[in-house]
Order: C-alpha cells, then sequence, then structure tokens
C-alpha cells in the first residue's frame, strides 16, 4: 500500500537539499551569523515581493504580530486596553500577540466560504476602544474586501494583516497600498517561515512588512534590544532576531515559493475535482483571486471515523484547528459574541496531504479512498 504522510519535512525540503547544504556552507565560511548580508538580501527580497517598501527579519511570526503592536504602542497609535478585532477562526498566536501587549482582542466569527473574517459583521463590533482590525489570510485564501478597507477608513483603524500562512497569495481588490498581494495589503503585516509554512525555515523565523517608515524601524530597534545604535537602548525591546542561517535557507526557498504554490495550487484544483462524497465537503476554489494553499481542508462531519478510515488507507491528515483560542484554558474568561461557524468547523475541519512530494495524481489516487468512506 502506498503511504502518503501529512507532511514529512525531509522530503518537502529534498529538491533543495544541494542549494540549502551549499548555502549553509557560505554562511559558516563567512562567519558572520546575525545582522549579516543573507538577512539584508531577504529582507529586500521579501519587501519586494509583497511590493513593501521596508520588510524587518525577525524570530518567529507570532514575534512579528507582538512587535507591530508593541512598536504602535511606542508610536502612540494604541494604548492599554484599547482593542484590536481578530477572527475567531484562527491559531491561537493571532490572540496571543493582542493581549500579550495589553490590548483587549475582540472576536469575530467567520464566513463559511472562506473560513476567514465575515467583514459583514464588523460594523456590529466596533466601539469607541476599536483601534484596528487583524484579518487573517487563513490556509492561504486572502481576506480582504471592501468592506474591510471602508470600516478601516470609516473609523480610523490600522489593518494588520496576519500573513502567516499566505505568502504569495493575491486579492482580486488592491489593497491601501494599490498593491493585490497579501503582506502588502494593509498599514502592515505578520509573516511566519515556520517550517511546515509554504515558505519555511529549518528552524523558526518571521517578518514584519510595512510601507510605514516610523513603524519599520520602531520594529527593527525592538527586535534588537531596544537599540537604534550599539549600545544605545531607546525601548525596553526583546531580542528577536533571525540569524544568517535561516536567512540563507529562505532565500534558497524563496527562488521556489512560485513553482511550490503552483504545484500545491495544481493538487487542491485535483481534489475538488475527483472528490465526490456527498459527506464531505471541499473548499472554495476562487478563480478571481490566488490562493497558495498551505493548507487544504475538507469539513466531515463524524471527522474521527473519516480520519481512522483514510490512516487505514495509509494516509495522513491534521485538524487545523481543533481548538479555537477562545475556547483554550487561557482565554476562558475571554467575554465575545456567539461564535457559532467558528465552533462548527472546529468539529469538523480535516487538512488533507498538499506538500511536496504530494502530487495532482496522489491527490485523485487519495480522493478514491475518501469517495469510498
Amino acid at each position: 500500500m502506498k503511504q502518503y504522510p501529512f507532511l514529512d519535512l525531509a522530503l518537502a525540503n529534498g529538491p533543495y537539499m544541494e542549494e540549502l547544504k551549499a548555502a549553509a556552507v557560505e554562511v559558516i565560511e563567512r562567519g558572520r551569523y546575525l545582522h549579516s548580508i543573507q538577512t539584508e538580501l531577504l529582507e529586500q527580497e521579501i519587501a519586494d515581493l509583497c511590493q513593501a517598501k521596508h520588510c524587518v527579519s525577525v524570530s518567529n511570526g507570532l514575534d512579528a504580530l507582538r512587535l507591530i503592536l508593541r512598536a504602535y504602542k511606542e508610536m502612540g497609535v494604541l494604548r492599554d486596553g484599547d482593542e484590536v478585532i481578530v477572527p475567531a477562526n484562527t491559531y491561537v498566536a493571532s490572540v496571543l500577540a493582542i493581549s500579550d501587549n495589553n490590548l483587549a482582542p475582540v472576536l469575530c466569527d467567520i464566513d463559511e466560504q472562506t473560513m476567514n473574517l465575515d467583514t459583514s459583521l464588523l460594523e456590529g463590533l466596533i466601539t469607541p476602544l476599536t483601534r484596528a482590525i487583524m484579518p487573517v489570510h487563513l490556509y492561504g485564501t486572502p481576506c480582504w474586501d471592501t468592506t474591510l478597507m471602508q470600516i478601516a477608513r470609516d473609523h480610523n483603524l490600522r489593518i494588520i494583516e496576519d500573513n502567516a500562512q499566505a505568502i504569495g497569495a493575491h486579492s482580486s481588490i488592491a489593497g491601501l497600498n494599490g498593491t493585490f498581494i497579501t503582506g502588502g495589503l494593509g498599514d502592515a503585516a505578520g509573516i511566519s517561515f515556520y517550517p511546515t509554512k509554504n515558505l519555511g525555515a529549518l528552524g523558526d523565523g518571521g517578518a514584519v512588512v510595512t510601507n510605514d517608515d516610523t513603524l519599520a524601524a520602531t520594529v527593527r530597534a525592538l527586535a534588537n534590544y531596544g537599540s537604534d545604535r550599539r549600545y544605545h537602548n531607546i525601548y525596553q525591546g526583546y531580542n528577536c532576531r533571525l540569524d544568517e542561517i535561516q536567512a540563507a535557507m529562505l532565500r534558497v526557498k524563496l527562488r521556489h515559493l512560485e513553482h511550490e504554490n503552483k504545484t500545491r495550487d495544481a493538487v487542491a484544483h485535483a481534489y475538488n475535482e475527483a472528490i465526490d462524497n456527498p459527506r464531505v465537503k471541499t473548499p472554495v476554489i476562487f478563480e478571481d483571486i490566488k490562493q497558495i494553499w498551505h493548507q487544504y481542508v475538507v469539513r466531515v462531519e463524524n471527522r474521527d471515523a473519516f480520519r481512522a478510515h483514510l490512516a487505514d488507507n495509509g494516509i495522513g491528515t491534521d485538524i487545523h484547528y481543533a481548538t479555537p483560542p477562545h475556547k483554550q484554558p487561557c482565554y476562558s474568561d475571554l467575554q465575545h459574541m456567539p461564535l457559532p461557524m467558528t465552533e462548527r468547523l472546529a468539529d469538523e475541519v480535516v487538512s488533507l496531504p498538499i506538500a511536496h512530494p504530494i502530487t495532482a495524481d496522489d491527490a485523485r489516487a487519495i480522493a478514491e479512498v475518501i469517495n469510498k468512506f
């Protein structure tokens, strides 16, 4: 029986192995392991990809969001107790970044088709304390529309993209700066380079992208102990730097990102065309935008039995995410609106294999097993 692991990072990185080894050797031999040429080049390349002025590389995706919010506080844009609207259907990091800055997360339910923030609900969540909205481009599907932009404009709100899962995705509607690519749509964006991402490091990593000169400079200082120059600390900052080895690894993989995203798109289309089981709801493929399929997520009511059926046939699966943030023990006292769609999806979602070496043919073979469930 052929095995289809959900994700094997050694296999996923296999096509780039010689390039990765050569890049690592170059860094080791150069002898500069922080704040050197690889980091500088990566930042420029990510900024160019997102069509933004600035990219500041940082330690991980959570720190990217934390640093954006902390920088806005240092700039006087945000203050303790201010509210940030965030989708309820997200990884807990989106919410952690808000509460860690003594800000108040305001959870918004999601749209069933996109599984992203339901922008039709935003107006009802605005209060005198609302200062920002954090759309999450979940699973690689852009969360962006005219309603989001108009509400932000009407209420003078910052838009902070959680772009942890969607680097390289495109909206059908231009963002605040006239670009269409996620990471460059709002006022600022946090990116994750966690190893499982489409553009994944061989360890942790992240980045902040923005067109705001002051925000970029503030984030850069905060990420380096709060210093604007050596031994001169203007903020009580952190150590949130990206190292040269990870920057070099990411630059190798960045050269292949478009191919990776196209391959995943072909796999997603193969799944959607071949899955023909009324008990399994496939995700919507939006032809007017570019999805990059960090995850391919179906919905099944009898999830445990479905996953067992696939496992018995050598097919790995995962759940993103079984427990939404408001159900986590650390947020047991968080007040929120009713979140019926978020809670329904948390009970039904199943992620199927989509990363290399999974091919469109593999997707069709997996679909045959799904159709027998």
